[in-house]
Order: C-alpha cells, then sequence, then structure tokens
C-alpha cells in the first residue's frame, strides 16, 4: 500500500510518502490510522484530528469506515479551513 502524506500531516510524520505491507487485521481507513499512531507520537500528532482528516483512495474522497487493501493508494489531508 502507498501512502501520501499532505501539509500539515507530512511536517508532523516527516516524510511525504511511505510504502507498507498492510497487516491483516486493518480493513479500513480508521483502522489504518490506529495502526499508524502507534508508529510513533509524530503519527499521533499527525492524526490528533482524525475526525476532521480528508482522505482520498486512489484519488477519490472517502469516509475513514471506507474498506482498504494493499493494492490501494491513500492520501491524506490536513483539515482545511478557509478565508
Amino acid at each position: 500500500m502507498n501512502i501520501l502524506y499532505f501539509a500539515l500531516i507530512r511536517e508532523n510524520i516527516g516524510h511525504f510518502s511511505e510504502t507498507i505491507d498492510l497487516p491483516n487485521d486493518i480493513n479500513n481507513v480508521n483502522g489504518l490510522i490506529n495502526y499508524l499512531e502507534q508508529k510513533g507520537d509524530n503519527y499521533k500528532a499527525a492524526f490528533a484530528q482524525s475526525d476532521l482528516i480528508r482522505v482520498a483512495i486512489n484519488q477519490e474522497y472517502v469516509n475513514l469506515d471506507h474498506p482498504i487493501s494493499n493494492n490501494d493508494e491513500i492520501a491524506f489531508f490536513p483539515p482545511m479551513t478557509g478565508g
């Protein structure tokens, strides 16, 4: 699975992307976020407002309960504010 991070999420994590093998017990975006948060404080900080984060799977926006697979590209975007 290829994971892309943007803006503040990328800054907190420290890199733009990573490739992981999805653990068998992870089957949706929320589970992936929980898994990533276990990788360290920088991931916890990046996903601190996970209910506000936008997620795209294979370039289509989805909800946190959307199913995922190892073949997916997942992009995480921080909460957006308008002006």
